[in-house]
């Protein structure tokens, strides 16, 4: 393991910094959403939660490189559709399962929280994956072969076996080769 330099460091320390100052801002929103409408102090609890999980994300993505870009349906299907399904459930009372996902007066239950936070963290995640490093050259993009291992000791293997003499037989040849090696209760079933 690579061990992170000064800026690195540097920058782990601030993420951490962020989260916790975040979670300290969090608890004084809670408590103003208190003496909101339930529904209203509901939506800006679960904004909060996903906002946490937002940044849950950016600090723990934390590399060199450039950010791989790219579409990931299953994170989309398997994180981010049924956390969204969840947090409106917990707010429009005619959908299905809101007795389960519902708060009491305008509070978040713990499922709809933590679906609130996997929205935030899934959401980015969908569309990135990580940090690739760039290589000294990078019109060069054939991958480095390596040497050696299994491969090199089934070519020496194949190479130290003797060859097998290939000869090319005649269509009579091969019948008479295959009558020869014929089953003799064959022969005595045909006559």
């Amino acid at each position: 393991m690579k061990k992170p330099n000064k800026k690195e460091t540097v920058n782990l320390f601030f993420s951490a910094f962020l989260i916790l100052a975040f979670i300290v801002c969090a608890h004084f929103f809670t408590q103003f959403t208190a003496n909101l409408d339930a529904t209203l102090g509901t939506v800006i609890n679960i904004c909060i939660y996903a906002v946490f999980g937002l940044l849950v994300f950016y600090a723990t993505r934390v590399g060199d490189g450039k950010p791989v870009k790219r579409f990931s349906p299953v994170t989309l299907i398997v994180m981010v559709l049924p956390s969204l399904y969840i947090m409106v459930a917990s707010v429009a009372k005619f959908m299905p399962l809101n007795n389960i996902f519902a708060g009491s007066g305008g509070t978040v239950s713990i499922i709809t929280a933590l679906a609130a936070i996997a929205f935030g963290y899934g959401i980015p995640y969908t569309f990135f994956s990580g940090f690739e490093l760039a290589g000294e050259n990078e019109e060069d993009t054939t991958p480095e072969v390596l040497e050696g291992g299994v491969e090199a000791d089934i070519l020496e293997s194949e190479s130290a076996e003797e060859p097998v003499e290939v000869t090319e037989e005649t269509p009579e040849e091969t019948l008479e080769a295959a009558e020869e090696t014929a089953d003799p209760v064959e022969e005595a079933t045909e006559e």
